[in-house]
Protein backbone atom coordinates (compact mmCIF):
# COMPACT_ATOMS: atom_id res chain seq x y z
CA UNK A 1 0.00 0.00 0.00
CA UNK A 2 1.24 3.52 -0.73
CA UNK A 3 1.61 5.95 2.13
CA UNK A 4 1.35 9.61 1.04
CA UNK A 5 1.82 12.18 3.78
CA UNK A 6 3.15 15.56 4.85
CA UNK A 7 4.01 17.17 8.16
CA UNK A 8 3.09 20.67 9.32
CA UNK A 9 5.30 22.03 12.08
CA UNK A 10 4.52 23.87 15.29
CA UNK A 11 0.75 23.75 15.17
CA UNK A 12 -1.83 25.03 17.65
CA UNK A 13 -3.16 21.62 18.70
CA UNK A 14 -6.47 22.80 20.17
CA UNK A 15 -7.24 25.01 17.16
CA UNK A 16 -6.60 22.11 14.75
CA UNK A 17 -8.75 19.74 16.81
CA UNK A 18 -11.65 22.23 16.79
CA UNK A 19 -11.36 22.63 13.01
CA UNK A 20 -11.16 18.89 12.40
CA UNK A 21 -14.21 18.25 14.58
CA UNK A 22 -16.13 21.05 12.85
CA UNK A 23 -15.49 19.25 9.52
CA UNK A 24 -16.87 16.04 11.01
CA UNK A 25 -13.59 14.22 11.64
CA UNK A 26 -13.82 11.43 14.23
CA UNK A 27 -11.18 10.86 16.90
CA UNK A 28 -9.93 7.29 16.49
CA UNK A 29 -6.84 7.25 18.76
CA UNK A 30 -5.47 9.19 21.74
CA UNK A 31 -2.56 7.48 23.49
CA UNK A 32 1.21 7.03 23.59
CA UNK A 33 3.12 5.24 20.84
CA UNK A 34 6.45 3.55 21.56
CA UNK A 35 8.48 2.87 18.40
CA UNK A 36 11.64 0.81 17.79
CA UNK A 37 13.54 1.19 14.52
CA UNK A 38 15.73 -1.70 13.41
CA UNK A 39 18.44 -2.39 10.87
CA UNK A 40 21.23 -4.85 10.35
CA UNK A 41 24.69 -3.92 11.69
CA UNK A 42 25.81 -2.97 8.15
CA UNK A 43 22.74 -0.68 7.71
CA UNK A 44 21.52 -2.77 4.78
CA UNK A 45 17.95 -1.46 5.05
CA UNK A 46 18.97 2.19 5.29
CA UNK A 47 21.19 1.74 2.22
CA UNK A 48 18.10 0.51 0.33
CA UNK A 49 16.08 3.50 1.65
CA UNK A 50 13.98 1.18 3.78
CA UNK A 51 12.70 1.48 7.33
CA UNK A 52 11.74 -1.39 9.64
CA UNK A 53 9.68 -0.41 12.69
CA UNK A 54 7.99 -2.17 15.59
CA UNK A 55 5.62 -0.12 17.70
CA UNK A 56 3.02 -0.33 20.40
CA UNK A 57 -0.02 1.88 19.96
CA UNK A 58 -1.94 1.85 23.21
CA UNK A 59 -2.94 -1.80 23.63
CA UNK A 60 -2.10 -2.94 20.09
CA UNK A 61 1.11 -3.42 18.16
CA UNK A 62 2.29 -3.30 14.57
CA UNK A 63 5.32 -4.23 12.52
CA UNK A 64 5.99 -2.03 9.48
CA UNK A 65 8.37 -2.12 6.53
CA UNK A 66 8.60 1.06 4.44
CA UNK A 67 10.43 1.64 1.15
CA UNK A 68 10.95 5.25 0.08
CA UNK A 69 9.45 6.19 -3.27
CA UNK A 70 9.66 10.00 -3.18
CA UNK A 71 10.18 13.03 -0.95
CA UNK A 72 9.35 15.80 -3.40
CA UNK A 73 5.87 17.26 -2.79
CA UNK A 74 5.03 14.66 -0.13
CA UNK A 75 6.67 11.74 1.62
CA UNK A 76 5.61 8.71 -0.40
CA UNK A 77 6.50 5.20 0.75
CA UNK A 78 5.50 1.71 -0.17
CA UNK A 79 4.27 0.43 3.19
CA UNK A 80 3.65 -3.13 4.39
CA UNK A 81 2.20 -3.48 7.86
CA UNK A 82 0.93 -6.30 10.08
CA UNK A 83 -0.61 -6.39 13.55
CA UNK A 84 1.52 -7.85 16.34
CA UNK A 85 0.00 -9.24 19.53
CA UNK A 86 3.20 -9.36 21.62
CA UNK A 87 5.73 -6.53 21.14
CA UNK A 88 8.27 -8.01 23.57
CA UNK A 89 8.38 -11.38 21.81
CA UNK A 90 8.46 -9.77 18.35
CA UNK A 91 11.39 -7.57 19.41
CA UNK A 92 13.27 -10.71 20.56
CA UNK A 93 12.58 -12.42 17.22
CA UNK A 94 13.86 -9.42 15.26
CA UNK A 95 17.03 -9.25 17.37
CA UNK A 96 17.56 -13.03 17.00
CA UNK A 97 17.57 -12.46 13.23
CA UNK A 98 20.61 -10.20 13.69
CA UNK A 99 18.95 -6.80 13.60
CA UNK A 100 19.80 -4.05 16.08
CA UNK A 101 17.65 -1.27 17.49
CA UNK A 102 18.98 1.87 15.78
CA UNK A 103 16.83 4.19 17.89
CA UNK A 104 13.54 4.27 19.69
CA UNK A 105 11.18 6.95 20.91
CA UNK A 106 7.87 7.63 22.61
CA UNK A 107 5.31 10.17 21.44
CA UNK A 108 1.72 11.02 22.20
CA UNK A 109 -0.61 10.81 19.22
CA UNK A 110 -4.14 12.03 18.70
CA UNK A 111 -5.60 10.67 15.45
CA UNK A 112 -8.63 11.81 13.50
CA UNK A 113 -10.21 10.23 10.45
CA UNK A 114 -12.36 11.99 7.87
CA UNK A 115 -13.29 9.76 4.93
CA UNK A 116 -9.99 8.23 3.86
CA UNK A 117 -7.83 11.09 5.22
CA UNK A 118 -5.93 10.65 8.48
CA UNK A 119 -4.84 13.54 10.64
CA UNK A 120 -2.19 12.67 13.24
CA UNK A 121 -1.29 15.21 15.93
CA UNK A 122 2.03 14.12 17.40
CA UNK A 123 3.76 15.43 20.51
CA UNK A 124 7.30 14.50 21.52
CA UNK A 125 8.78 15.87 24.74
CA UNK A 126 11.71 17.42 22.89
CA UNK A 127 10.05 19.25 19.97
CA UNK A 128 6.92 21.32 19.25
CA UNK A 129 3.68 19.51 18.39
CA UNK A 130 3.13 18.88 14.67
CA UNK A 131 0.39 17.64 12.37
CA UNK A 132 0.73 14.84 9.87
CA UNK A 133 -1.84 14.50 7.10
CA UNK A 134 -2.06 11.20 5.21
CA UNK A 135 -4.25 10.82 2.13
CA UNK A 136 -4.52 8.90 -1.13
CA UNK A 137 -3.10 11.74 -3.24
CA UNK A 138 -0.97 14.86 -3.03
CA UNK A 139 -3.94 16.89 -4.28
CA UNK A 140 -6.05 15.71 -1.33
CA UNK A 141 -3.22 16.60 1.09
CA UNK A 142 -3.14 20.12 -0.33
CA UNK A 143 -6.93 20.54 -0.16
CA UNK A 144 -7.01 19.60 3.52
CA UNK A 145 -3.98 21.69 4.40
CA UNK A 146 -5.72 24.76 2.93
CA UNK A 147 -8.99 23.90 4.73
CA UNK A 148 -7.01 23.83 7.98
CA UNK A 149 -5.46 27.24 7.27
CA UNK A 150 -2.06 26.22 5.89
CA UNK A 151 -0.37 26.81 2.55
CA UNK A 152 1.68 24.47 0.36
CA UNK A 153 4.87 26.02 1.73
CA UNK A 154 3.92 24.78 5.22
CA UNK A 155 3.90 21.16 4.03
CA UNK A 156 7.06 19.19 4.78
CA UNK A 157 7.65 15.88 2.96
CA UNK A 158 9.68 14.70 5.94
CA UNK A 159 10.19 11.50 7.85
CA UNK A 160 10.35 11.61 11.64
CA UNK A 161 14.11 11.38 11.28
CA UNK A 162 14.14 14.54 9.10
CA UNK A 163 11.91 16.24 11.64
CA UNK A 164 14.20 15.41 14.57
CA UNK A 165 17.27 16.50 12.63
CA UNK A 166 15.51 19.81 11.87
CA UNK A 167 15.27 20.37 15.63
CA UNK A 168 18.83 19.16 16.27
CA UNK A 169 17.97 15.96 18.10
CA UNK A 170 21.05 13.78 17.83
CA UNK A 171 19.46 10.41 18.66
CA UNK A 172 17.73 10.39 15.27
CA UNK A 173 20.84 11.05 13.17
Amino acid sequence: MKEIEVKILEIDKEKIIKKLESFGAKKIFDDDIISYFFDFPDNALEKKQMLFRLRSKGTSGELTLKKKISKEKAKINEETEVSVSDIVVMKKIIEALGMKTKYNHTKHRVSYLLGNVRFEIDTFKEIPTFLEIEADSIKTLHIWAVKLGFSKKDLKPWSERDLMQHYGKEKFK
